[in-house]
């Protein structure tokens, strides 16, 4: 890995978080995050309430990275045919009829999927294909999506009526899971005198699809130490209830994170070690990371939930528990 690749890497980095947050107000460790998943080619589920800026966030970053946005908003009644598109039938110069395979909105490079939670699982499982071959396969035929390609998915914490939970498996498709808070009392106000007051400023293009493919394989070659990859290791481990000496696991948990998590975590480290101005993943990348990565990919049991706990609450006695050596 040559520095001057790395110099150049942490400049973008810097450069495009700085853009990003003169539109969006606050929200500076969600802005991070959707980064950091970003760079590392991954997909994002975003939770919070209505208004908080989700949409906004994602429609901002596209167009400071320069790529082709698409909204899907899930219903119900959507279907899969809906999402990846389909065949129709069409006439050729000849007159001849013939099958026409018409794109739909997946093919995009970021393509928000706004209450993902309110398809049908038939639909959403339309997704998994796209988030995990970056394909998608209409009547025996693949089609490639365009590099890069991720998806931002949206849901509603407190509209659980009609909505279909996300299951474990298309979960733990996604690198992350970013609670997006309400903004505080300071910020608010900054919110009204930048909307209502104001004209909304526009974000600049910083890059363009080809670098942030250039940036990920940077990202990839950023070392990691073997006591911070054995502490990350040992850290989803420590999730798993079936292993004898994970007390909390065993004690709050119907299942915990694989091998998966482990990847995105070390992946996601050694991009947020790039923004943070380091050469090499450390311990705090690891640990700032660790709920992101690991709170959608486990299950509470009933004495977890019957004592009022949360996946968050879970994994910070794991952290407090775990030592770095």
């Amino acid at each position: 890995m040559v520095l001057q690749d790395i110099e150049y890497t942490m400049q973008v980095l810097n450069k495009v978080e700085s853009e990003i947050s003169k539109v969006i107000i606050g929200q500076k460790d969600v802005i991070r995050k959707v980064l950091i998943a970003i760079f590392c080619g991954g997909n994002i589920l975003l939770e919070g309430l209505p208004g908080v800026g989700k949409t906004h966030l994602v429609k901002s970053i596209a167009k400071v990275l320069d790529l082709k946005f698409s909204r899907i908003q899930f219903t119900p009644d959507l279907m899969p045919s809906d999402i990846v598109g389909t065949n129709i039938i069409s006439k050729d110069k000849d007159g001849s009829l013939n099958f026409t395979f018409q794109k739909g909105p997946i093919f995009a490079n970021i393509v928000l999927a706004d209450e993902i939670n309110r398809a049908t699982p038939k639909t959403q499982s339309a997704l998994l294909e796209a988030m995990q071959e970056k394909t998608v396969t209409v009547m025996g035929q693949t089609y490639k999506l365009d590099e890069p390609f991720f998806v931002l998915a949206t849901q509603n914490p407190l509209e659980q009526e009609g909505t279909y939970p996300l299951p474990e498996a298309q979960q733990d498709r996604f690198l992350f899971k970013i609670d997006v808070p309400l903004p505080g009392f300071d910020e608010m106000i900054r919110i009204v005198n930048l909307t209502v007051e104001s004209r909304m400023p526009e974000p600049q293009k910083v890059i363009e699809g080809k670098e942030i493919v250039n940036i990920g394989r940077i990202v990839r070659q950023v070392p990691i130490a073997k006591p911070v990859l054995e502490y990350a290791t040992r850290l989803v481990l420590s999730t798993q209830p079936h292993i004898e000496e994970n007390d909390i696991a065993r004690k709050y948990l119907k299942f915990g994170a694989g091998p998966r998590a482990l990847q995105h975590l070390v992946l996601g480290a050694k991009a947020n070690a790039l923004f943070e101005g380091r050469p090499n993943v450390a311990f705090d990348d690891i640990k700032s990371l660790a709920k992101s990565v690991l709170c959608h990919r486990i299950g509470l049991n009933f004495e977890a939930i019957s004592e009022g706990l949360t996946q968050s609450d879970v994994v910070d006695m794991i952290l407090q528990r775990q030592k770095e050596w």
